[in-house]
């Protein structure tokens, strides 16, 4: 039973949120199973049930309860792989940006626990929340126009306040990504400020999963060749990383490591 009441917790600190349909398939037992635990946990404030699920109880629930809850819970062994590899190119006392994917979430929870005496600047409301008990580092967010649907700041003087820093490493993330032409959005407020921060820092580091490369956006937001070093998963294509590296650019390919349900 605590096996079990950990791997959910376990589960849902990563995701952020998750279904009891997901936590039932993880776990391989039935959703009046996880429903139970879930209301143990939930009795001793570790998780928040809501409907259909249960959620962080570290994060405020109108900020996950937003378009961006759709995308916690994808891909979520890639990113927290990536993330953990990302962490190991941040040095302590180092100043970093942070933008607002969800990927950047998964490496916050990474640098957050790591004591690392940071100063972290981003444009994302969960982020910050995901820093606030790590009180070793310095959090610096940017101001804006909210934007629900990403639970970011974004618009002129979210811009404005970011051209005015300057950070060690920038870490971005991509709607899509090809090695020969660049990075894409889809999302014309978000867009900007990764231009912007693309210039306001020392080293640019791009996370992106496998599912990223080959795919194209509304519009193209970075060279390849801004990068100085690319953090992908195991399933990213061979071909695409031999081009990156002939281009010069770093590639850190992270190796999986999903969540395993105990024995029962």
């Amino acid at each position: 039973m605590d096996d079990r009441r950990k791997l959910i917790l376990e589960a849902v600190t990563d995701r952020g949120a998750c279904t009891y349909g997901q936590l039932a398939a993880l776990a391989r037992v039935s959703t009046m199973t996880v429903r139970r635990d879930v209301e143990a946990l939930a009795s001793e404030q570790r998780v928040i049930k809501v409907v259909g699920g249960v959620r962080d109880a570290r994060a405020t629930p109108s900020l996950y309860e937003t378009e961006i809850s759709s995308r916690l819970g994808v891909n979520v062994p890639e990113k927290t792989a990536i993330a953990a590899c990302a962490r190991d190119l941040i040095r302590p006392g180092q100043s970093v940006y942070l933008d607002g994917s969800t990927t950047c979430l998964h490496l916050a929870r990474k640098i957050g626990a790591a004591g690392m005496n940071l100063t972290v600047v981003t444009n994302s409301a969960l982020l910050c929340l995901e820093m606030a008990p790590h009180r070793g580092n310095t959090v610096i967010a940017l101001g804006g126009q909210f934007d629900p649907d990403s639970g970011s700041f974004v618009g002129p003087a979210a811009e404005e306040a970011l051209r005015g820093l300057h950070v060690d490493v920038a870490f971005l993330s991509t709607k899509g990504f090809v090695p020969e032409e660049g990075t894409f959005e889809s999302s014309p407020p978000s867009l900007q400020l990764k231009r912007i921060a693309a210039g306001r820092c020392a080293r640019l580091v791009l996370l992106a999963d496998h599912t990223k490369f080959g795919l194209r956006a509304l519009t193209k937001v970075l060279e390849t060749s801004k990068f100085h070093a690319v953090v992908t998963d195991d399933q990213a294509p061979g071909r695409a990383l031999s081009v990156l590296r002939r281009m010069g650019i770093e590639v850190h390919v992270a190796s999986r490591k999903p969540i395993r349900a105990s024995k029962r």
